[in-house]
């Protein structure tokens, strides 16, 4: 049994409602989903761990597959008796709710699956995912989030939320980024899996989001056979901090209707 993740465990007792997993994006960790805790964890209990690399979990130098993650997800909900649940992933988090999809699909009730996408690395793309992996170890993780920052969220999102994502990246281990980064850039395509996904999903869009444009989250629509598509306005890559009032109403909605 591999370390636990850290994570943080909002359960209000007694409950019907399904459990809410939510896991987070790269380079960030589980206060990325601060306004999802607030908003949801007084009537259901809500589960956000640090993924292994990130936040206060272990790092595990070298190469981090989607695959491990994954399991380390299940490892931390066995340990914590959760059983079934809707799972909730963001950009990389996306990618690794698929993932967790993929090998144990029979206990989640339901899929949120925001700013993400489910194609395999091109090796363009591999080879970019490689040099930047590099590139986080030699320099840090400062310059990246420097630069990124206004792709992450738009540049004209709240100033407070532009200091809380930059404060993330910054925190984050290059060792553990780096990791991740090569890991995710051996990742499956799991557009096949899509398309043949039992349980309802919730695709949610940031309209302005440049890594993961609306046209992609259409596709992923389109592909699964029981999902609603949701658009942010006002919002690039991380619309659940951007614009958490319209992102958390989205999830309501979805939620509401597994919980039913």
């Amino acid at each position: 049994m591999p370390p636990f993740l850290a994570f943080e465990d909002k359960d209000p007792g007694i409950s019907s409602r399904v459990p809410l997993v939510l896991v987070h994006g790269h380079p960030f960790d589980r206060t990325m989903w601060q306004p999802q805790l607030t908003e949801f964890a007084a009537t259901r209990r809500v589960i956000a761990p640090d993924l292994r690399g990130y936040g206060a979990s272990p790092v595990t130098p070298g190469k981090v597959p989607l695959a491990r993650h994954a399991q380390d997800i299940t490892d931390l909900l066995d340990h914590l008796g959760v059983d079934a649940f809707v799972l909730a992933g963001l950009s990389m988090g996306g990618q690794i709710a698929m993932e967790c999809a993929a090998r144990s699909g029979d206990r989640i009730r339901g899929l949120v699956l925001a700013d993400t996408f489910p194609e395999a690395e091109t090796p363009e793309g591999r080879r970019g995912r490689e040099a930047m992996a590099d590139r986080l170890l030699a320099e840090g993780m400062r310059g990246y989030a420097d630069e990124v920052l206004e792709k992450m969220v738009a540049p004209y999102a709240d100033p407070e939320v532009k200091a809380h994502v930059h404060r993330m990246m910054t925190a984050t281990s290059p060792q553990g980024a780096a990791a991740a980064l090569r890991g995710r850039a051996e990742r499956p395509d799991y557009r096949a899996l899509l398309a043949t996904l039992p349980v309802p999903a919730l695709v949610l869009v940031g309209a302005d989001d440049t890594y993961t444009p609306v046209a992609g989250a259409e596709a992923m629509h389109a592909s699964l056979p029981d999902s609603v598509l949701h658009v942010v306005e006002g919002a690039a890559h991380l619309p659940n901090l951007e614009r958490p009032e319209e992102f958390n109403r989205a999830l309501a909605q979805f939620l509401a209707r597994l919980d039913g």
